[in-house]
């Protein structure tokens, strides 16, 4: 008997992925993102470049907007990559996060909406803040410009009634005074860690720096997630990259990993994140699990 060749093969590793795929989509539609009572500021940090932190500070932000979070992000990489994933304007004469560093300026004047959720809102980048660090270095407390700046717009939100539930902080691969701006303003890190060979190199002095900066300028910093990136499933090497991260930073290290994905790497083209640009795509799923464990973990009933 001919066998018919347009039938589909379950057994196949193609239909299992299908299949698995289909499963957590079907856990997520009924997963709760429960909203956080209080502001929670991370900043998303890795020394080491290339590990995936732009990409998981507007992914992320974008999957807990897409879940009723308010979220606003704060883009302190001269580059402007998050400015440019989440769609906004961030030419040169385009007021900034350069203005709120170095000019006092109100970040309720300089923030924009993102056109891929109502809830979602960037504080762009521009090249002038490439100088930045120069220009911090003589200013009266040099380390705190962010925060002071971040305090005071929160609170004005919330006495408005219009509460920020996340805000999350990207910035560059270097301990300069922006990093640093980023880590006196945050209450917690986010450090995503690629499932690659040397993924595990430089993160000690990381782990250092974030503790030099806890005893001396914000002793309410802390590091409460690790998020892995880049994994390739196929690979003995992620695999084991993987079970060292969770060996040493069992508490902190999420059950979602985020996969090598071709979707992922097309988005921030078209000027949009993975959630937007393919909900139904594994990164865009991947990383709605890793916002889903994020809100569980700063639930009222579980603490922050």
């Amino acid at each position: 008997m001919t066998s018919d060749p347009t039938a589909f093969d379950a057994s196949t590793p193609l239909a299992r992925e299908l299949a698995n795929l289909s499963q957590r989509k079907r856990a997520l539609a009924v997963r709760a993102f429960p909203l956080p009572t209080q502001t929670r500021i991370l900043t998303v940090a890795n020394q080491k470049g290339g590990v995936g932190k732009t990409t998981t500070t507007v992914n992320l932000a974008a999957a807990l907007a897409s879940e009723g979070a308010r979220v606003l992000v704060v883009d302190l990489d001269p580059q402007g990559n998050a400015s440019t994933a989440l769609g906004v304007d961030h030419r040169g004469d385009q007021p900034s996060v350069y203005d709120v560093l170095i000019r006092d300026g109100s970040i309720s004047e300089i923030i924009q909406q993102s056109p891929e959720s109502p809830n979602l809102f960037c504080l762009p980048a521009t090249i002038h803040l490439a100088g930045a660090e120069i220009e911090l270095v003589p200013m009266v407390a040099r380390e705190q410009r962010l925060r002071g700046a971040l305090d005071r717009f929160l609170a004005e939100e919330t006495e408005a009634g219009e509460m920020f539930h996340y805000v999350l902080i990207d910035c560059p691969p270097s301990l300069g005074l922006l990093t640093i701006n980023a880590f006196v303003a945050a209450r917690e890190v986010l450090i995503p860690i690629q499932c690659e060979y040397y993924a595990l190199e430089g993160l000690s002095q990381l782990l250092n720096n974030i503790s030099l900066i806890e005893r001396h300028l914000n002793p309410t910093l802390a590091v409460s997630t690790i998020l892995l990136t880049m994994y390739d499933g196929r690979t003995r090497l992620a695999f084991q990259v993987a079970e060292d991260v969770r060996t040493h930073f069992p508490e902190q290290t999420l059950a979602a990993v985020i996969p090598r994905s071709v979707r992922i790497s097309e988005a921030p083209s078209y000027g949009q994140t993975v959630i937007g640009f393919d909900r139904g795509s594994p990164g865009s799923i991947s990383y709605l699990e890793a916002a889903a464990e994020i809100a569980e973990r700063g639930a009222p009933n579980r603490g922050n």
